[in-house]
């Protein structure tokens, strides 16, 4: 039997969820953000009172546990290096060292787990319109799919990491004229907060279906608002780090710590409520 397509919802190009009649009787309904992150669709047959869930295979569940704890703990850890060199910054010696060096162990942390991340979207299962079940395929390590909005999400948070990691490898060097701060060390720090805060809008854009929303009882609605939270504290703290070229002096010192601590506490807890979102 055909498929016939009940609706698609989405937002421009990207398809976040679509539902569709099954050929013995009944809906079925993918979200990506279930299918990717707990491995399930919807199916309601004909004759049941309530819809169930459909699950894929056992090597799909295994991969998205694994893929998920890395990818959480990656930013548990990440998020609280981050904040503990803020905290020298703030509390401690004050060394600019000692704090570029827990950055950029934090930053180390923040990439593998936006890399982990993108895998998981790459090594999905994917669902079959006009079926009842996802499907699982080979594992890729890398994959090009700009139209799906969990992947372009991905991509973009992996691309922010990399771009972080430039900023923080320059925070090592010594000597540097304000213009040298703010073109080396100040620009990156803006341009991963930007990637930062596209892929969190974007992954609202996946779980609201391209439409405004406050959904208290989703965990990955949760997951997403506090690392979009986290995401502008960042920016608030990189604006506040611009070095005066009149006075060579920050905007804001203070602001730029906090901003980065609280900021970097986001994340944590994020990867944390992320331990919770599994098949």
């Amino acid at each position: 039997m055909a498929q016939v397509e009940q609706q698609t919802e989405g937002a421009g190009p990207f398809t976040t969820r679509s539902s569709w009649h099954l050929p013995g009787g009944g809906v079925a309904v993918w979200e990506s953000r279930l299918a990717r992150r707990r491995g399930v669709l919807t199916v309601h047959r004909t004759g049941e009172r309530a819809p169930g869930p459909s699950s894929a295979d056992s090597v799909a569940i295994r991969r998205i546990r694994r893929l998920n704890v890395i990818a959480a703990l990656s930013f548990v850890v990440g998020g609280a290096l981050f904040a503990a060199g803020a905290a020298v910054a703030l509390f401690g010696s004050g060394d600019a060292t000692e704090a570029a060096t827990i950055y950029f162990a934090g930053g180390l942390f923040f990439s593998t787990g936006g890399y982990v991340s993108l895998l998981q979207v790459i090594n999905a299962p994917r669902h079959v319109p006009g079926g009842d079940a996802l499907v699982t395929g080979r594992w890729r390590w890398w994959s090009y799919e700009p139209m799906r909005v969990d992947w372009l999400g991905a991509a973009v948070l992996f691309a922010g990491t990399l771009v972080f990691a430039v900023d923080l490898i320059d925070s090592f060097l010594q000597g540097l004229s304000v213009q040298q701060l703010n073109r080396l060390i100040w620009a990156p720090d803006l341009v991963g907060c930007v990637l930062f805060l596209v892929s969190g809008h974007l992954g609202f854009v996946e779980i609201c279906h391209g439409r405004p929303c406050i959904r208290r009882r989703s965990l990955g609605w949760w997951i997403v608002a506090v690392n979009q939270l986290g995401s502008v504290l960042f920016m608030v703290s990189a604006l506040a780090a611009f070095t005066r070229p009149s006075t060579g002096s920050l905007v804001n010192e203070s602001i730029a710590n906090w901003g980065t601590f609280t900021g970097a506490l986001c994340f944590s807890v994020g990867g944390v409520l992320q331990l919770l979102e599994r098949p």
